[in-house]
């Protein structure tokens, strides 16, 4: 029974672990604006979904831990995936600062709040899953 609940709700659910990510990403942007030759970050969340929609599907092969010690399988040395293993990319500057810094505040505001929407609209489809499925048990 949990294997239909977790293909009920595993979109919704990597969608805004997806954007969860993406958030820490375009804050850390943010408060590293007056960071000399630090580069923006960002992931391109479609391409992230679909690959950790696709490796979801495949999840009952995945390798266990059997150590706390042991590393995760999508762990990698330089930090270019995230936790949810989407490919972290770096932004392209419009218009490069004089100390090769390549944060735009205003794109990085825009694609935050943009986030933020997002990332709400998740949360209330869940919500709403959750609350159709106890609509489904209690009657």
């Amino acid at each position: 029974m949990s294997g239909v609940l977790d293909d009920y709700l595993r979109v919704n659910e990597t969608a805004v672990n997806l954007r969860a990510q993406r958030q820490q990403l375009l804050a850390s942007n943010i408060a590293n604006a007056d960071t000399p030759n630090y580069k923006a970050r960002d992931i391109d969340f479609s391409k992230s979904l679909q690959s950790a929609l696709e490796r979801s599907d495949t999840s009952a092969t995945a390798l266990k831990k059997t150590d706390p010690a042991h590393l995760d399988a999508n762990a990698t040395v330089d930090g270019s995936k995230g936790s949810d293993g989407a490919t972290i990319l770096y932004r392209t500057s419009v218009q490069p600062n004089a100390d090769g810094n390549t944060v735009d505040m205003d794109v990085e505001r825009n694609q935050f709040s943009d986030n933020a929407v997002h990332y709400e609209a998740g949360l209330t489809l869940i919500t709403s899953q959750i609350k159709d499925m106890l609509a489904v048990l209690q009657s």
